[in-house]
């Protein structure tokens, strides 16, 4: 039986897969929001801290999508997403055309909330940073 920090994350996803990325609920008011790697990197705390970091990503995209790959339990508070993302530069954004990249999403749970949610556009180095050996036959992100 799934835990119930997996069940959370899961209905996080879930949203996220439908393109709806405007609700908190699920997170801690106090979050650790972190972006870890790519054009942008940066740290935000707390929901309104959060909300930034997440309008300044997003607005450089259209069309974002998050497709899950697999969900991994590390441990009692932690839950690994593995995802495919992808995006068209906004006119303002980035002149790349279309992103699509390997990445991750590492979620940390305490009491029903995430305490803390590390965004990362490189699954290898999500799984390097976790101490996890990469795939065979992993897509290079970039």
């Amino acid at each position: 039986m799934p835990s119930a920090n997996l069940e959370l994350v899961r209905s996080i996803c879930a949203a996220w897969e439908r393109g709806g990325f405007s609700s908190a609920e699920w997170a801690h008011t106090e979050i650790e929001f972190v972006r870890a790697d790519g054009p942008s990197p940066g740290s935000w705390t707390g929901l309104a801290g959060m909300a930034e970091g997440t309008r300044e990503w997003l607005s450089a995209w259209e069309d974002p999508r998050v497709v899950v790959d697999e969900y991994r339990e590390l441990d009692d508070e932690r839950v690994l997403v593995l995802v495919h993302l992808s995006a068209r530069g906004g006119t303002s954004g980035p002149e790349l055309g279309q992103m699509q990249t390997s990445g991750a999403h590492l979620f940390h749970v305490r009491g029903g909330k995430a305490t803390r949610f590390v965004h990362y556009l490189d699954r290898e180095r999500a799984l390097a940073d976790l101490g996890i050996a990469p795939e065979a036959g992993s897509p290079r992100p970039w």
